[in-house]
């Protein structure tokens, strides 16, 4: 893989939700997890894709989208929140490695969204950092609010279009490798009961793709 060309946002994501089907229907191909794998790419790093998603023990990414070693670049924080070292290690993926597709993955019952609707609703606290987690989720069950959602997924899915946002807003370098057409950046809810992966929404994209 390290001599093959750097494949397009769109061909990324394809080779992204692939792996999810298999997950899915119990028929993996762990690919690229071999002696001969570790190998090539002890040297260098070519990631296909950027998974920033939550920290959950339940959303392992090389599990639940079927890949291997030197497949996925992946960064994980409770509720998918973004600080700077979040979106410092996005940068060097998309500017350093060329990964053309960034994936913010979200899931339902997520604690961190739950958290966060205790304390908005009836006042539940919190202490130490985990105040800081629900303060930064905090923006987008306010937004769904303002939305009328009330549906669990409804949330969980603005949350992530928020997340989604934040990040294009937020890193110039992000934002000019989408406008450049290199990379793209995927929301994506994943289902925890069956192990599916559905696009909430997509930018860098052509139309039509993966809606």
């Amino acid at each position: 893989m390290n001599d093959a060309p750097t494949p397009s946002p769109s061909e990324a994501l394809e080779l992204l939700l692939a792996g999810n089907q298999r997950f899915i229907a119990g028929t993996p191909e762990h690919p690229n997890q071999d002696a001969a794998r570790r190998a090539e790419t002890a040297p260098a790093q070519r990631p296909f894709a950027v998974l920033f998603g939550c920290s959950d023990s339940r959303l392992a990414a090389e599990i639940i989208f079927d890949r291997g070693l030197g497949d996925l670049f992946v960064v994980r924080t409770a509720g998918h929140v973004a600080g700077a070292e979040v979106l410092g290690s996005i940068e060097y993926a998309v500017s350093v490695l060329d990964c053309p597709l960034v994936v913010v993955l979200g899931h339902d019952t997520c604690g961190a969204v739950a958290a966060t609707r205790a304390a908005l609703t009836d006042g539940v606290s919190t202490t130490g950092y985990v105040r800081d987690v629900i303060e930064r989720v905090t923006p987008s069950v306010l937004a769904a609010r303002a939305a009328g959602l009330t549906e669990e997924d409804d949330i969980i899915a603005e949350h992530i279009r928020h997340t989604v946002d934040l990040l294009l807003d937020r890193s110039r370098v992000l934002a000019d490798q989408v406008g450049a057409g290199r990379t793209a950046v995927v929301g994506l809810s994943y289902r925890l009961a069956d192990g599916s992966a559905r696009v909430v929404t997509t930018h860098g994209l052509p139309a039509g793709v993966a809606r």
